[in-house]
This record gives C-alpha cells, sequence and structure tokens, in this order.
C-alpha cells in the first residue's frame, strides 16, 4: 500500500479520498487554485500546494503542475477524483513515465470508452446491446443529416467525448435536426474540444441504470450491483438510489454479465461504470463506460459495507479484489441526492457566494454526509455548485425514503440560492414514491416539482411568530442582570397596560406585520382578520409544541438568527425572516426594459439587432455559462433600443445586455 498520495481535485471528492487515506494511515498532499486557497480539501490534508489560478485550465487541468507537486512532495500515486483530468489519457500516461502511479484504469481503457462512437463500435464486436444508431468517423453536417432519416425519429444527439448531460440534444423530426446539431456541438467543442458526434434512436420513456464494475490486475472483474439513476434533469442526475426498483433478480443477472463483458472488453483496471438506457418493456441497451469513480458511488457503499476508494488505492498498489463476484451481498436500500447552490426557480440557474449558514442532519448510521463546504465558505463562480452529498440508508426503500424526507426537513441553506425544497417536493411525489419515473419526467413535468405561488397558512405563520417571540425572550433573560426584573423582559410590558409587540417577517418578497400580546410561551397573536390563541408553547427537538385555539399542535420549525423554516402538515417548506417593525416602501422601476446576464458567462449568439421589434419570449441572446447554454429571452414585447454583447464577448453577471425602447 502506499504511504503517500496527492489527490488531484477539490471539493467533495478531495475530501471524500482524504477521509479514507486518514483511516489506513495514508498521508495526503492536496492541490489547489487560488480561488479555493481557504477550501476545506486544503484544510484537510496533510499539506497542500498552489497551482494556479482560479479558472480550471489555470489549475485543476494543469497535468504537468500537478506531476511536478506530487514528485517535490514525495508521492507515490495520484487521485484523479472524478471529472478535470480523471479521464484523460495524457495525464496518466504521464503520470507513469514519472514513476508515480495513477490511482485509475489503464490509458488504453480510458482511450478505449472515451469515444462513444469508438466504445459503441468494441460493444458491439462483444455482443453487448446497443441502441440503433450512426458512431461513424464522417461528421459533415449533410451526411449526419441522411443518418439521422436512416435512424429515424425522435433520435439523440450527443458529443462524441461526451458526459454530464453536455452536447446532447434531442430532435423530434428533421426540421430540428440542423438547430439542434450546431447547439450541441458548440457545446461540445466548449466542454471537451471536439465537435464530434454520434445518432441514437431516442428510446421514448427509458430509465437510466448503471452497474458498478471493478477490475484488477490479476485478470479479476466484477460488478457491484447496479444503481437506478432515473430521476435527471436536462440529462444531469438528481436522485439515485440502490437496487432498482425496476429490476428482478433475472434482469440484475443479465445486465450485470454485460457491464463484466463491457468491462472485459477493454482489460478494465479500477472502478468503473457501465451504464445503460432500458425501456419500459426492460430491453436494456449500453450507453457509455465511465472510467472513474461516479459521483454516487455511495450508495453502493452503503448497501454491500464497502469503501470503494479502499478498493482503489488496493488495485492501484497491485493487490486482487477483497471479493469474488459470489461473495458480493447487498442489504437495504440506500438513495442519494445533491445539494446544490442553484434556483430551481430560475431554471436552476448555479449559483454562487458566501454560505452565510448551513444546517444538515447529524451523521448516522442512517445518514451520510459527503462535503466540501462549511458555513462560512463561499461557493465560487469557477466550479460545479455542489454544496454535499446528502445519502440515507434503511431497511427497505420505504424506509430510506422516510429518512431522506426527514434529513432534507433538517437541512438549511443560507446564502446562495439552493435545491432543498425542490428535492422535498422531489421525494414526496407519487412518481418517485411509486419507483416510476424515467429520465424525462422532471423536464415534462418540472411544475409539479417547483414551488407553488402560495403563501403559508395562518397556522405555520403564526407558529413563525411564535418562535420569534420566545427567540426575544430567551435572548433577553441571557442578557439582562436581573431575571426577576419586569424591565428585563421582551413582552413589552409596561406600567399600566400590557404589552404588544409587532412581530414583522418577510415571507419571501411578502411582507406579514403580526400583532402579539403576552408572554412565555402565552399569546394572542393576530394579523388582519386572522386572529389565534397560543398556550403552553415550547421549543425542543426541531418543533414547537403549542396548542393553537386549544387544538394541541406539534409543527416541525427551526430558528436560525433572523429566520424560521416551518414545515406544513404536508412537509412543505416555509421560510421566514425577521424585518423591522416599521417598513417604508420605496419606488420600483421598469424592470422589462432590460435583459440582463444572470450570471458571468460567454455569449455564443446573438439572435437579434437594434431596431428589432420583438415578442415576449423571443430568444435574443444564446450565452455559456459553466459549460451549458442559456437561452435569454425577451421580457416583453418591444422594440430594442441597443444590445451590449457581441458573439464570443465574455459579460459579468446582472450587466445589461439588452434595452427596449421605452413603449409608446
Amino acid at each position: 500500500m502506499f504511504d503517500c498520495i496527492l489527490i488531484a481535485n477539490r471539493g467533495e471528492i478531495a475530501c471524500r479520498v482524504i477521509r479514507t487515506c486518514r483511516r489506513l494511515g495514508i498521508r495526503t498532499v492536496a492541490v489547489y487554485s487560488t480561488a479555493d486557497a481557504d477550501a476545506q480539501h486544503v484544510r484537510l490534508a496533510d499539506e497542500a500546494w498552489p497551482i494556479g489560478g482560479p479558472r480550471p485550465a489555470e489549475s485543476y487541468l494543469r497535468g504537468d503542475a500537478i506531476i511536478e507537486v506530487a514528485k517535490q512532495a514525495g508521492a507515490q500515486a495520484i487521485h484523479p477524483g472524478y471529472g478535470f483530468l480523471s479521464e484523460n489519457t495524457d495525464f496518466a500516461r504521464a503520470c507513469t513515465a514519472a514513476g508515480i502511479a495513477f490511482i485509475g484504469p489503464r490509458p488504453e481503457s480510458i482511450d478505449a470508452m472515451g469515444s462513444k462512437a469508438a466504445a459503441k463500435a468494441l460493444m458491439e464486436k462483444h455482443a453487448v446491446p446497443l441502441v440503433p444508431g450512426y458512431h461513424g468517423a464522417d461528421q459533415d453536417p449533410a451526411h449526419l443529416a441522411r443518418e439521422a432519416e436512416k435512424t429515424g425519429f425522435p433520435l439523440m444527439i450527443k458529443a462524441a467525448s461526451g458526459g454530464g448531460g453536455k452536447g446532447m440534444r434531442i430532435v423530434r423530426d428533421a426540421g430540428g435536426f440542423v438547430e439542434a446539431l450546431a447547439s450541441a456541438q458548440r457545446e461540445a467543442a466548449n466542454a471537451f474540444g471536439d465537435t464530434r458526434v454520434i445518432l441514437e434512436r431516442y428510446v421514448e420513456h427509458p430509465r437510466h441504470i448503471e452497474f458498478q464494475v471493478f477490475g484488477d490486475t490479476h485478470g479479476n472483474i466484477i460488478h457491484l450491483n447496479e444503481r437506478e439513476c432515473s430521476a435527471q434533469r436536462r440529462y444531469q442526475k438528481v436522485l439515485e438510489e440502490t437496487p432498482s426498483p425496476f429490476l428482478d433478480a433475472d434482469r440484475r443477472a443479465r445486465m450485470g454479465a454485460a457491464a463484466v463483458a463491457a468491462a472485459r472488453a477493454v482489460d478494465y483496471v479500477g472502478a468503473g461504470t457501465v451504464e445503460f438506457i432500458v425501456g419500459q418493456d426492460g430491453e436494456f441497451f449500453f450507453m457509455e463506460m465511465n472510467t472513474r469513480l461516479q459521483v454516487e458511488h455511495p450508495v453502493t457503499e452503503e448497501t454491500l459495507g464497502l469503501d470503494l476508494v479502499e478498493w482503489q488505492l488496493q488495485v492501484a498498489a497491485g493487490e486482487a479484489l477483497p471479493l469474488s463476484q459470489s461473495d458480493v451481498r447487498a442489504h437495504g436500500h440506500a438513495i442519494e441526492v445533491r445539494l446544490y447552490a442553484e434556483d430551481p426557480e430560475a431554471n436552476f440557474l448555479p449559483g454562487s457566494g458566501r454560505l452565510m449558514a448551513l444546517t444538515l442532519p447529524t451523521p448516522s448510521r442512517h445518514v451520510r454526509l459527503d462535503g466540501g463546504v462549511v458555513a462560512g465558505d463561499t461557493v465560487t463562480i469557477f466550479y460545479d455548485p455542489m454544496i454535499a452529498k446528502l445519502i440515507v440508508y434503511g431497511e427497505d426503500r420505504a424506509d430510506a425514503l422516510e429518512r431522506l424526507r426527514d434529513a432534507l426537513a433538517h437541512t438549511e441553506i443560507v446564502g446562495p440560492k439552493s435545491n432543498v425544497a425542490f428535492l422535498e417536493r422531489l421525494v414526496r411525489h407519487p412518481v418517485v414514491i411509486e419507483g416510476r419515473i424515467d429520465t424525462g419526467y422532471l423536464d415534462r413535468h418540472l411544475n409539479e416539482f417547483l414551488a407553488a405561488d402560495t403563501r403559508a397558512g395562518d397556522t405555520e405563520r403564526f407558529a413563525a411568530a411564535v418562535a420569534m417571540l420566545m427567540a426575544d425572550e430567551a435572548e433577553q433573560r441571557n442578557a439582562s442582570h436581573d431575571p426577576y426584573s419586569p424591565w428585563g423582559g421582551a413582552d413589552a410590558w409596561r406600567l399600566g397596560h400590557p404589552g404588544k409587540r409587532v412581530i414583522a417577517l418577510m415571507e419571501g418578497d411578502t411582507r406579514h406585520e403580526i400583532d402579539a400580546h403576552g408572554h412565555a410561551g402565552h399569546y394572542v397573536l393576530h394579523q388582519g382578520d386572522a386572529r389565534t390563541t397560543v398556550a403552553g408553547a415550547r421549543v425542543g427537538g426541531a418543533a414547537l409544541s403549542a396548542r393553537f385555539d386549544d387544538h394541541a399542535r406539534r409543527i416541525p420549525l427551526a430558528t436560525m438568527g433572523p429566520r424560521v423554516r416551518v414545515h406544513d402538515a404536508e412537509g412543505r417548506r416555509w421560510t421566514f425572516e425577521r424585518a423591522p417593525a416599521f417598513a417604508w416602501a420605496g419606488a420600483t422601476g421598469d424592470t422589462a426594459r432590460h435583459v440582463v446576464a444572470p450570471m458571468p458567462g460567454r455569449i455564443v449568439l446573438v439572435r437579434a439587432a437594434p431596431g428589432d421589434t420583438v415578442e415576449e419570449g423571443q430568444e435574443l441572446l444564446v450565452m455559456e455559462a459553466m459549460k451549458m447554454e442559456l437561452a435569454l429571452k425577451a421580457p416583453r414585447a418591444g422594440r430594442i433600443e441597443s444590445i451590449a454583447a457581441a458573439q464570443g464577448d465574455f459579460v459579468d453577471a446582472d450587466s445589461i445586455l439588452v434595452r427596449f425602447a421605452e413603449s409608446a
């Protein structure tokens, strides 16, 4: 086994590898960009070295700089994590040439599976089922259009060197093929430096089921069962679980055998994942092989009681696999969701900024957290905005789902917007509970998972007010030198009359003012026509218990400084923020006069010009940000006065890109 390894990555996966190494007594060396100087992986590693600027090309993609650090630090091996250089054959070969072990597959295996087209051809030779399509070298658009007609519609355009949903487009008919091809090629060129694509018949309402495979240098290759990843948005996995609720023992065995055959076809060594698309009839087809550890590997670990990073280290050190296929025994059910800084209500726009508060459930046998940030850290614009992975384990699927719902209810992210409330709605949706979701369901029915345009009810609003009142009283008692003095309370008591307090709460953009009389858990509250009497209120165990008009209730609730999070009886989340008791209304402007950049990025297309008359919702610009294309559309019908960006320009967040002329 190695004495010292370098981790050529950042964030959650770097921290994950460090934890295993620490348990095994292996010294760890981290690398970091200028944006990550204070990051958690830098703090957790035994030592850390700077390698360049904030953009990946200036740091985490600089293989030469990383290998030089490994030499200076005395690292015997490099773990690439996932993303960045994890599937880069030049880097893997450079490690070997430098006398440093690459903790991953052989470069030849990465090459063979790195091109989707070449991988499909290889799988065909080894009788692994394939979806009909075109995987050829001729990339002339006219030829691709002819092959699309042969394949038939609907079809999928995929970047030949791609992954992570980038460079992928569904085309329903021949009329939309040319534009979809151009868009997929632009995205593929930016993400992978390769415009080549493949075409595949699109399987309607498919499931995405992948198999974890592992090989060693002694000729052993096994699979470690499946993970279902059918809950996806724009080809990005949202929820992963094992075992799949769709597979029976026979289909699992056949798919597992196909996964092992795929790995044997490239003489695979290390951790890999063979991904299949599965039709509603159960027929399955090879999609691709990821020649690295997957983000969702923890669900496999939880059901098998294994540490796959430890297996990677053992295999890279020349040891044989610890288990044979017949030794693999799964127990229970595990589910993972990814907590992201993103705004589901704005088409999941990635977020950035300081994590002012980060509350996560307490880890246990049933709850696991793999994260790379803590409260006070900053989610930067330069990298994936993942905050943490939340993994739960239960005796069966129903138990795991209930534990996941409870864990999410104890999660709070303050700072950049997050997807926590979206995930809460997801895991309560019948299509997830019943195990029926397919890869396109979220995109087809996204509104079912977004917040309805409604406000919290009186009970939830009054519960938040009670929590604020009791927090005020506790703070005042702690600050008072005389706990028995009536002047030391926070109940607004005055000589000759009981006090009245005004609790002002912001629910999104809506301001609520609640009049409150009473103290110490006994209150009379009213807002407009709504009125309630509260008795016996206590806050503890992440809930408020009280009698509301003599009706005893336990309401899940948490107070975090000026914020209160409340869950209603249906599990919906409501967040209230303390506001000044008295406020003035400022003037509002005509926000529909502008189109602004939602985040930093590069303009790739300009579809309008000054003087054009456009309709509401018409596409004006296309920008690329975080390797994904975003369409910027007209907020209203009108005439364009000016456009402040050209194709190829880099723009800052919130910069005005299009101005509309004043309405007549």
